[in-house]
């Protein structure tokens, strides 16, 4: 589904990834772990268009999509929740949605289909679909960022840390909305600093630092490995 070979990309003049290699199948989950500045948000970047990058390929369903805009690769499939969720205050909670259908085909029976869809996975947006997205909880508020992300049907969803800041209770509601979308056959790439989340999660991982892939093994393997807090601190400390 996603495959990324010799990936360098950054800001200026400033490398923020060299050489990152990542893969992932139709219908797996994947997590990108790493602290803060490892370069997490900026592979994501990449991945959407909104950053070029230096060198190497980024491949969708085996095409070439790093010379495409960000719509377009959209309209390959791909979608990202951001960090921060970024949601548009003033807009309803059905506004918002409809923003991410913007690139959606199929005319009105699509888009009532995918508000269908959001909804029954996020009831509490049903509930609120025509309250104003900044009076929405924190939680409440990535559920409209997955949402809004879903409603241009994706089949690789990117989630940029969708469980930081969020209270325990919120956290497992949002996870087991994902796992449901993990059960429809989506592909998931998940960006993330927590590891036990992860590791849950996900079924394979990679530890991103510094810009450069560091580890990449199962979260099964990684799960049993005893010394893996030390492991991943230490990493990230021997790179600073």
């Amino acid at each position: 589904m996603l495959r990324i070979k010799n990936l360098s990309a950054g800001y200026g003049n400033v490398q923020v990834l060299a050489g990152v290699d990542l893969h992932v199948a139709v219908g797996e989950c994947v997590a990108l772990l790493g602290p803060n500045g490892a370069g997490k948000s900026t592979l994501l970047a990449a991945i959407t268009g909104t950053l070029p990058r230096r060198a190497g390929e980024i491949l969708v369903d085996t095409r070439q999509v790093v010379h495409l805009p960000s719509h377009r690769i959209v309209e390959r499939g791909v979608a990202l929740v951001p960090e921060g969720r970024l949601v548009f205050a003033p807009f309803s909670v059905a506004d918002n949605l409809r923003l991410g259908a913007v690139r959606l085909a199929g005319g009105r029976a699509a888009l009532a289909e995918r508000f269908d869809y959001v909804y029954r996975l996020f009831p509490r947006l049903a509930e609120r679909r025509h309250q104003a997205a900044g009076t929405l909880s924190g939680g409440e508020q990535q559920m409209l960022a997955i949402g809004r992300a879903l409603m241009s049907a994706p089949r690789l969803l990117l989630l940029d840390e969708p469980f930081l800041g969020l209270a325990p209770l919120v956290v497992e509601e949002i996870r087991r909305a994902l796992q449901q979308l993990r059960g429809t056959g989506l592909t998931l790439l998940l960006v993330e600093q927590k590891l036990d989340i992860a590791l849950h999660f996900a079924s394979r991982a990679y530890v991103l630092i510094k810009g450069r892939i560091v580890l990449h093994d199962t979260t099964a393997s990684l799960a049993r490995r005893r010394d893996l807090a030390d492991l991943y601190f230490a990493l990230a400390s021997a790179e600073r």
